[in-house]
């Protein structure tokens, strides 16, 4: 198959992402504008030297920066700015409907409120609502530890109406397993969030049992390191969990060496439900073309990239209807296009 024409085929498909996170999607341009309007040139002095901060040594050294990356977003409006520019970013990639994270703990230091982090984010997406679905999924951050995050919890519930649809815990993995966070996931159920857990990237498959057995998370955050227990593997398939799988993030951060040697090739041929996202793309300089050319990459074809888009769809928060709508997007696509291939 042709490669120009494969990414053309792609560029045009309708896509949908589950695991994306606000504050590692800013575009640089607008990361850059915010560095100027905090006076960090000192520690960049220009776009170029913002770009190379972009490059980790391995998991730690990415949080240390998503940390140094934080200090520059400061008030209210900056999250409508992110939200905007994000929400261009996803129409410009033809994403109909992502749920995306945000990070409100990151932000408390800041005396930056929850509610009102929310309701600039949302005023952010606002104008663009009619060309991209946006839910938001927020992200209770273990590294403040379970009693913080069922205060974040409980503020978010105040908002759910503003699209607050579910909850998960990214961060520091190896210092803070999931097991800590039951209570605070029966409550998230008990108030009617949906559920995911990071889990499988910084630590190992210990950690995605632990977000399964102890927190019973709806989809598993990257579980990139499942292979490590083989009746992980098989239980995964047979409960069909879904995964929400980063592939190009995982090869940035040191997780996977290289992108041939990903995982998610074995768990695809062996039935898991797997789907692709990007992460934090803007950190990460992906895009979820990226992430399906490396899919193919791997070995695979067009029917492959068409199964992995609808165990997106199979595994979104949305209403059944807007499922429906994403499906026939899909179909309609795939049926129209793909003799062009």
């Amino acid at each position: 198959m042709d490669k120009s024409k494969i990414t053309s085929f792609l560029e045009g498909m309708p896509k949908t992402e589950l695991h994306i996170h606000l504050e590692g999607s800013i575009p640089i341009n607008a990361m850059w504008e915010l560095v100027q309007k905090y006076n960090g040139t000192g520690e960049v002095k220009n776009i170029e030297e913002l770009k190379n901060r972009f490059n980790y040594t391995d998991f730690p050294h990415f949080i240390e920066t998503w940390r140094w990356k934080n200090k520059f977003i400061m008030e209210y409006e900056d999250f409508a700015l992110i939200a905007e520019e994000f929400a261009k970013d996803m129409i410009a990639q033809n994403i109909k409907y992502t749920e995306v994270f945000y990070s409100p703990p990151d932000h408390k230091p800041k005396n930056l409120g929850t509610q009102k982090i929310t309701e600039a984010v949302r005023k952010g997406f606002e104008p663009y609502k009619d060309k991209v679905k946006i839910n938001l999924v927020a992200d209770l951050v273990r590294d403040n530890g379970p009693e913080n995050a069922l205060v974040t919890l409980n503020e978010i519930n105040e908002v759910k109406h503003m699209g607050v649809i579910g909850i998960g815990i990214g961060g520091s993995e190896q210092d803070h397993p999931p097991e800590a966070f039951a209570s605070v996931y029966q409550k998230a159920r008990e108030l009617g969030f949906r559920t995911s857990a990071h889990a499988g990237e910084a630590a190992g498959s210990e950690s995605i049992w632990g977000v399964l057995k102890e927190l019973n998370a709806e989809r598993i955050g990257h579980g990139t390191r499942a292979f490590e227990d083989e009746k992980l593997v098989a239980h995964l398939i047979e409960k069909q969990i879904p995964v929400e799988m980063c592939p190009i993030s995982n090869v940035r951060t040191g997780v996977v060496k290289n992108i041939l040697e990903h995982p998610l090739k074995d768990y695809y041929k062996k039935g898991m439900n797997v789907f692709l996202n990007t992460d934090d793309p803007k950190m990460f300089n992906n895009t979820m073309v990226d992430e399906y050319s490396a899919f193919i990459e791997m070995g695979f074809g067009l029917s492959d990239a068409e199964k992995l888009a609808m165990n997106a769809i199979a595994s979104a928060w949305c209403t059944e209807e807007v499922k429906q709508s994403l499906k026939n997007e899909i179909n309609n696509y795939f049926s129209s296009n793909n003799s062009k291939i």
